[in-house]
């Protein structure tokens, strides 16, 4: 039987090594895999400039049963990052855990809605990270 799935992708700037580093502490994420443009078998990619070679070609992450891919655009990419309207979810069943997750993740970055308890939520809070990822920390009914 065919499955599908889908998985949040991040792109970085040159700031994919420093996030990897960052979600790991404030999503308890384990990295799973992580290559450098340097080691990519991509012949493409090894007529980059120098400094790029140390920019990560793409990493996953392991966040409880999901994963979450990072990587580094290449040259003259920058303009993919504009207008994007993918935002992540990260869903607990607990409210102490989402408290963590929203202070961890606004270190740096912004609070775009205040961690509250709504009608759906004991704990729903919205935060732009210091990468600009922005995350909604939701606790789920039990």
């Amino acid at each position: 039987m065919m499955t599908s799935q889908l998985t949040p992708f991040i792109w970085m700037d040159g700031e994919a090594k420093e996030a990897l580093k960052f979600y790991e502490k404030t999503l308890e994420a384990k990295i799973v895999f992580k290559e450098t443009f340097a080691k990519s078998p991509d012949p493409e990619k090894q007529k980059l400039p120098a400094d790029f070679k140390e920019r990560i070609a793409h990493a996953v992450l392991r966040v409880g049963d999901s994963q979450l891919f990072v990587a580094d655009m290449i040259p003259d990419q920058a303009s993919e990052l504009e207008g994007s309207k993918t935002t992540i979810c990260v869903t607990t069943s607990d409210a102490e855990k989402a408290k963590q997750f929203f202070e961890a993740l606004q270190q740096g970055g912004q609070v775009m809605i205040p961690l509250n308890r709504t009608h759906y939520s004991s704990a729903y809070g919205v935060v732009k990270d210091k990468f600009g990822v922005t995350f909604h920390i939701l606790t789920s009914r039990r």
